[in-house]
């Protein structure tokens, strides 16, 4: 795959770059593992104030990053903004916490003195998705440079520039030279990085299949990886839910980041006393949708990142159609627009028992269904291989006591919609990976938690 930004709005190739050679590589390694010699001794005031720094640079230059994520991969610039916001408050929600979710914990033995103490593993290697294009990044900078590690970043092919401008923040925040470097290459150059026995661990976010090719990797090795996959979330509205809120965060929840986010709503899992006026509701706020140039203000939905991208997804809606799904609104790629463009769609009548029921779909798809009760709800929401979040909707307290225990999910929202915020742990279960960001779990991930007993 190119390495190369190409405006998803427009088709058109604006820079390329050469990947990265093995020799390339190997340099960076080496000056990542020499800066983790003298980096892993700074202390966390010196850490905290460089991280402060990088917050400060992503706000005071807000509107020209979040140009650039529009730009490579299409989110509305509103979007944009508010992603580099969220990146500066991660930096600092690190830089705060860093030395108290790392201190040493003591703990009663038989020794005079026994406690944990947290360290460093050296190298950790970031394969990154462009969905997220600085929000997924950061969210691993900001914890593994503060626990003291050294990071290599493997972006996605399609925000080269938002790489390369990722690393000239931690640069001018005053990081040390090679404690964070972007490396520009395909990801047929991971596996060889991970062979590297300077590489201590690796973290990813994308596909499953890029999941189980880089924990086969790093298990060939014996190395440690967090994994962040795909999902398939339910929505569930249930029938004392607030249905209008419902059906307005749905349609958040659904569209945000043109439908690209492994947290989105996917599948609408509606009681039947409900359903007809929850999807009266859901179908007028899809209507209302603004389509077009991810540059204006009042754009609601962009176009998809890449041409492939859009031909999956269509490939996904035209086989629910073929097997009996019916189209509410939608359905087509949008031929009469320049770019990857792929209007709100609404499909009902799916089998909750076909294949693309359980599926993925990445784009601004909302797959409806109908059940009986909160037990049919709950099947449905867990007939699927992905497991990351749930969002569900009832103001009845034992109900919501039921869907938290029951939903097979990394994180289950009551009455709001899926979101990741840096004090709360992030991640999922089943095909939607393991191991967890953010909070103090997500620090944790890559450390060295040893155990020291004294006479």
């Amino acid at each position: 795959m190119a390495i190369a930004t190409i405006n998803p709005a427009t088709g058109e190739t604006l820079r390329s770059f050469e990947s990265l050679s093995d020799a390339d590589v190997k340099n960076a390694i080496s000056l990542a593992d020499k800066a983790f010699e003298d980096y892993r001794k700074t202390s966390f005031e010196q850490r905290a104030e460089w991280m402060h720094k990088a917050a400060d640079i992503l706000e005071a230059d807000k509107a020209n990053f979040a140009e650039l994520m529009t730009l490579e991969m299409g989110k509305p610039f509103k979007s944009a903004m508010a992603e580099v916001g969220k990146c500066a408050v991660v930096c600092r929600y690190y830089a705060d916490n860093a030395a108290k979710f790392l201190a040493d914990v003591l703990v009663e033995t038989d020794a005079s003195k026994s406690f944990v103490k947290y360290q460093p593993l050296g190298i950790i290697l970031a394969v990154m998705p462009w969905n997220f294009p600085f929000w997924q990044v950061f969210r691993f900078v900001a914890p593994a440079l503060m626990a003291g590690n050294v990071g290599l970043l493997k972006h996605a092919s399609n925000v080269p520039q938002c790489a390369l401008a990722i690393e000239k923040i931690i640069q001018t925040a005053g990081f040390p030279q090679g404690v964070f470097q972007s490396l520009l290459i395909g990801s047929d150059k991971v596996a060889n990085i991970i062979s590297d026995d300077r590489v201590k661990a690796a973290t990813l976010t994308g596909s499953e299949g890029a999941g189980a090719s880089l924990a086969a990797a790093a298990g060939k090795h014996l190395k440690k990886t967090v994994l962040e996959l795909g999902g398939s979330d339910p929505f569930i509205v249930l029938a004392s839910a607030d249905i209008e809120a419902a059906a307005v965060t749905g349609t958040t929840a659904r569209m945000l980041n043109n439908g690209q986010s492994c947290i989105a709503a996917k599948r609408f899992i509606v009681e039947e006393p409900v359903a007809d006026k929850f999807e009266k509701l859901l179908l007028e706020q899809f209507q209302a949708l603004r389509i077009g140039d991810p540059m204006q203000e009042d754009t609601n939905i962009g176009p998809l990142a890449t041409h492939d991208i859009l031909k999956e997804l269509d490939q996904q809606v035209q086989k629910s159609i073929s097997g009996g799904a019916k189209v509410l609104m939608g359905g087509k790629p949008l031929l009469n627009m320049k770019g990857n463009y792929y209007p709100p769609t609404i499909l009902t009548d799916i089998s909750p028992d076909s294949a693309t029921a359980k599926e993925e779909f990445f784009g601004p798809v909302a797959m409806l269904f109908r059940v009986k009760n909160i037990d049919e709800a709950i099947k449905i929401a867990n007939n699927t291989p992905f497991g990351l979040g749930a969002s569900a909707w009832t103001t009845d307290t034992t109900q919501q006591q039921r869907l938290i225990s029951e939903i097979e999910a990394g994180a289950v929202f009551i009455n709001g919609l899926v979101k990741s915020d840096p004090r709360l742990p992030f991640g999922g279960i089943k095909l939607s990976g393991y191991g967890r960001e953010l909070s103090i779990q997500g620090i944790h991930e890559f450390v060295n938690v040893k155990t020291v007993w004294m006479k």
